[in-house]
């Protein structure tokens, strides 16, 4: 069952980057469905702040959707276009992202059986990071993203899920491309 499952979560994840890889909205309804093979997976593995991470994922797809599809002020659809995270938001963003990985952490080593706390929780923290960047259509998010990807694929590969580690091989070489691609949109968009 769980190959099964790490098959079809390869596949949705698969769709999902290409959707993101283009800008499109239909990454967000993807990103509903991915969470709930990968919550399976990743709880059976001993992932546990990656188990977690999926309901924030599913509830930032909702989000997600609605910001880059609705504008609330004018009650009519919009298009979000790709711009750069205002500078101001850095050092607040770097200090969410350093506090949640800390209380994840201290979570994970003090109440799991966890033998990857500080790993796990890292790419949880940087995912909930790139994950809001995402939602506001940053071009930084894909830094965030590649840093994650790459260090999921080692993870991934010690936890024996291949077929996540594969998936996440391709994310961190796509990442590379999707900022380039973001650039471009982004320029093109001004």
């Amino acid at each position: 069952m769980s190959t099964i499952l790490e098959i079809l979560g390869f596949v949705t994840g698969v769709i999902y980057l290409y959707f993101e890889y283009h800008g499109s909205t239909r990454m967000w309804i993807v990103s509903v469905i991915m969470p709930a093979i990968s919550m399976w997976i990743y709880y059976s593995k001993g992932l546990y702040a990656d188990f977690a991470i999926n309901i924030y994922y599913f509830i930032i797809a909702v989000y997600g959707y609605i910001a880059w599809t609705f504008n609330f002020a004018k009650k009519e659809k919009k298009h979000l276009p790709v711009t750069r995270m205002p500078r101001r938001f850095y050092l607040p963003v770097i200090g969410v992202t350093a506090l949640v990985y800390g209380v994840l952490c201290f979570w994970l080593v003090g109440f799991t059986d966890s033998n990857v706390p500080w790993y796990d929780a890292l790419t949880t923290a940087l995912s909930i990071t790139g994950m809001w960047m995402l939602a506001r259509k940053y071009l930084e998010q894909w830094a965030v993203w590649i840093a994650v990807d790459a260090v999921c694929v080692g993870l991934y590969i010690y936890k024996g899920i291949y077929f996540y580690a594969a998936l996440y091989l391709i994310y961190t070489v796509v990442a590379f491309y999707g900022l380039r691609k973001w650039r471009k949109m982004m320029q093109q968009e001004q």
